[in-house]
């Protein structure tokens, strides 16, 4: 179905990708409560997108979106991430891939599918479409009628598409998207968002009626040692 050379997802030179590194962790093991609750959370429903957004910079969400896939794709499904962040892109960096051609590219160039544009790991039935070159105007491209076409396209060919998007507060790009995923997970940084940032997030998201799942507490420190992720329901 894809023609893109398949790029091998070495593990031990991604230590982000926890979920590939220490699989036996208690943050790898977060990752999978996590993924539990949300499955949970949409119990009623189908889960086809996933919008994962922020407050502010440096929460981790990327981080988290990906493992979050990995989380996934180790129960047997075919999971997309889409570096939707088309202003300060890190998707082609956590997986080592190049950006020449991504999103950018399905939305404005006609003739271009997704099977041209899609990479397509070696390990773990994780797919990827990067950002492709940063546009002038990525909301109006978000926003577009092409990218609801897109996303009917995606949700015939993968399970569950993750679209990693920029903080909420700093662009609208995150309001756009989450209107139209199926639910979204807030990334709050312990020690990176005040609670006048996150309530302002809140209601950007509350907004635009996203359908915000949960949201994330990340860098909590656990008896001094190493970071874990805490989901909790939205308020």
């Amino acid at each position: 179905m894809f023609n893109r050379k398949k790029n091998r997802l070495n593990a031990d030179e991604r230590p982000s990708l926890v979920t590939l590194t220490r699989p036996s962790s208690v943050i790898a093991e977060q990752f999978r409560t996590i993924r539990t609750n949300i499955q949970f959370s949409m119990v009623d429903k189908n889960l086809k997108t996933l919008v994962i957004t922020s407050a502010g910079p440096g929460a981790g969400k990327s981080t988290i979106s990906a493992n979050l896939a990995v989380t996934f794709a180790m129960q047997g499904k075919k999971v997309l991430i889409v570096d939707a962040d088309m202003r300060k892109p890190t998707v082609h960096k956590t997986f080592r891939l190049p950006n020449r051609d991504g999103l950018t590219t399905l939305l404005t160039e006609k003739d271009i599918q997704i099977k041209d544009i899609v990479h397509r790991l070696d390990t773990e039935g994780i797919f990827i479409i990067t950002s492709g070159v940063i546009p002038p105007n990525p909301s109006e491209l978000l926003a577009s009628n092409r990218m609801n076409q897109l996303i009917t396209e995606l949700e015939e060919l993968f399970d569950l598409i993750i679209f990693d998007m920029p903080p909420v507060i700093a662009v609208t790009d995150a309001q756009v998207m989450a209107s139209k995923a199926d639910g979204t997970i807030f990334v709050v940084n312990k020690d990176g968002a005040d609670k006048e940032m996150v309530t302002k997030s809140k209601k950007l998201l509350e907004k635009v009626k996203a359908n915000v799942i949960g949201v994330v507490f990340n860098r909590v420190e656990l008896k001094g040692k190493n970071y874990y992720y805490y989901y909790g329901e939205a308020e």
